[in-house]
């Protein structure tokens, strides 16, 4: 484990904090885009939580949900779905309307977000009626995780009230499938 004081720590602070200054001074969308990209990448280790939270990265993240760049909007929320596991990055996502804005997320066009949206939605502990529509979807990877979402996160109880909800209906309203 990296400490702060350590060389090694230091240079990867310098290095996660010179990203996070390249992401803010740039005017470029594909720079922003590849800075997006490293930074969800580094999420993904846990001896750069500490750093992240320090920079600010999970806010950086959910900025980017509310972006139209749809690059952003994934990269942000995978990003997202990387720190989500580390307890404090989830309370940080949950204080600042996380589950509101992962949960507009299930509406993109693009599969990977919501694969994102739907491990983060896992991993802050919410269930969501949405994912018994994800569990009919003709893409064997959305189906898979909505249906582990369902079983690993909802009561049988609630599981039937959303079916109930649901019957007769093959989509939810406002969140349309994903393309193939």
């Amino acid at each position: 484990m990296w400490r702060k004081g350590s060389s090694e720590g230091s240079d990867r602070f310098e290095y996660l904090q010179t990203l996070v200054t390249e992401f803010q001074d740039t005017d470029s969308d594909e720079a922003k885009e590849q800075v997006l990209a490293n930074l969800a990448n580094f999420a993904y280790d846990p001896n750069n939580m500490e750093y992240l939270r320090e920079l600010q990265v999970t806010d950086l993240f959910l900025d980017m949900l509310t972006e139209e760049n749809e690059n952003f909007v994934e990269f942000g929320m995978g990003g997202l779905c990387n720190l989500s596991m580390e307890p404090q990055c989830r309370d940080i996502i949950l204080q600042n309307s996380g589950i509101s804005l992962v949960t507009n997320c299930l509406s993109s066009q693009r599969e990977e977000t919501i694969l994102s949206a739907i491990t983060t939605l896992m991993n802050l502990i919410t269930p969501s009626s949405c994912m018994l529509r994800f569990s009919l979807s003709e893409s064997p990877r959305l189906r898979n995780l909505a249906a582990v979402f369902l079983q690993d996160c909802c009561t049988k109880e609630q599981v039937a009230r959303a079916e109930h909800q649901m019957k007769g209906q093959q989509t939810a309203v406002g969140i349309p499938l994903p393309k193939d």
